[in-house]
């Protein structure tokens, strides 16, 4: 027998407004509360969660090759990519700005691109995992995003207060602008993707896979 949890809005001819939560049928094109355009499913945007995610992954290799900041010292210019910048607090023994700085900028970025990998497989090859699982991984996902301008920040940041002329000046390098389109690129994935596709997947009777 079909469990009432495994029930969709689309089932019994209901679609949600993603504007005001209004409840409206299905045949509806608008809002019949605040007239925005409403869709039972947005299928596109499985696509271009998918092309979001693959571009910023792409970036992600020249945002930690190339250097991130360009610092000119009395003439002498030098380059610090994100990994030699977290090995130079490091050895000024600022282990907790470099542990921040470190997940910040690679752990949280690796984490947000695998974690979206995951996501997106599972809808679109149909994976046996749970689908409240997934979800709860979703949000932190969203939730967590948000942290990995801390970098960009911190960036921004010293050139601003780090700025005396040719004796002491610091910039950003190549790699900041891709650093910042993998950031902006992972939370747009998740931004555009409808997640009720996964639920779309549900099993019959529960979600214990």
């Amino acid at each position: 027998m079909t469990s009432k949890f495994a029930q969709q809005g689309k089932d019994v001819g209901m679609c949600l407004c993603n504007v005001c939560r209004n409840i409206n049928p299905i045949n509806q094109t608008h809002c019949s509360r605040c007239e925005s355009k409403i869709q039972p499913r947005n299928y596109a945007s499985l696509q271009q969660s998918w092309a979001l995610l693959i571009t910023a992954a792409i970036l992600l290799i020249p945002a930690n090759i190339y250097p991130i900041t360009m610092l000119t010292n009395q003439g002498k210019v030098t380059y610090d990519t994100i990994y030699t910048g977290i090995v130079h607090l490091v050895y000024l023994d600022m282990f907790p700005i470099a542990i921040i700085v470190f997940t910040a900028s690679i752990l949280v970025p690796l984490l947000k691109i695998v974690g979206l990998a995951i996501y997106l497989s599972a809808i679109s090859f149909n994976l046996p995992l749970s689908k409240k699982k997934l979800m709860a991984g979703f949000h932190i996902i969203e939730w967590i995003g948000r942290w990995s301008m801390l970098d960009l920040f911190v960036i921004a940041l010293t050139v601003a207060v780090v700025n005396m002329g040719q004796l002491l000046d610091a910039k950003p390098a190549p790699a900041a602008t891709a650093f910042a389109l993998v950031i902006l690129l992972t939370q747009l994935a998740a931004k555009v993707l409808d997640t009720r596709l996964l639920w779309d997947r549900l099993e019959k009777n529960n979600d214990t896979n």
